[in-house]
């Protein structure tokens, strides 16, 4: 999302002025919603093995071996994505910086609307995040159900995208820390 400062003139000098950007993950939430999910649905697994009751029991077994486990667990993942996103992200108060700061989005007024367009943006980006995160929370369990390959069943999507999160956040650790040494600026 594109932002704006506004300039300033002080004397015969122009102060900001300057463009920039407000960088929008589409998946904020990282793997919360399918740990969030995953709890869910081993609860009533959890309590069936405490209770023995038969009715719980059966409805637990269902709910582990059905075909209507991944539907419900793309349905949590997505929700959770949402949910997730909605407590950690705060549009007014990103509304309220950029106006403190003398930044504006153009073509949008500051204020109410700038917190709306920032909600509606935020709510585009998450859908595709969410469903590409449940989409590799459910791939590789049901390539496993597929093919029966032994090897599939240790990777699961989470740990998939825990181990990807993990390589590009060294890559870019060590990027920066490269160009720290190789700085030409205020030391030499």
């Amino acid at each position: 999302v594109p932002v704006q400062y506004a300039k300033r003139v002080v004397g015969r000098r122009v102060y900001g002025g300057t463009g920039t950007y407000i960088p929008f993950k589409i998946n904020s939430a990282n793997v919360v919603p399918i740990i969030f999910a995953s709890a869910i649905l081993f609860f009533p697994t959890q309590l069936a093995a405490l209770i023995p009751w038969p009715p719980l029991q059966q409805f637990a077994n269902a709910i582990a071996s059905g075909w209507y486990y991944y539907p419900i667990y793309f349905g949590l993942i997505v929700f959770f994505t949402y949910f997730y996103t909605a407590i950690v992200f705060n549009p007014i108060d990103l509304a309220d910086n950029l106006r403190k700061n003398g930044g504006f989005i153009p073509g949008v007024r500051p204020g109410s609307a700038t917190v709306r367009y920032i909600e509606n943006v935020l709510n585009r980006l998450t859908l595709p995040g969410a469903f590409f995160l449940a989409a590799i929370a459910i791939m590789p369990t049901v390539f496993f159900r597929l093919t029966n390959v032994p090897l599939l069943s240790y990777f699961g999507g989470t740990s998939i995208l825990i181990m990807v999160g993990v390589a590009l956040e060294t890559m870019t650790q060590l990027e920066s820390q490269l160009k720290m040494r190789h700085y030409d600026g205020y030391f030499k």
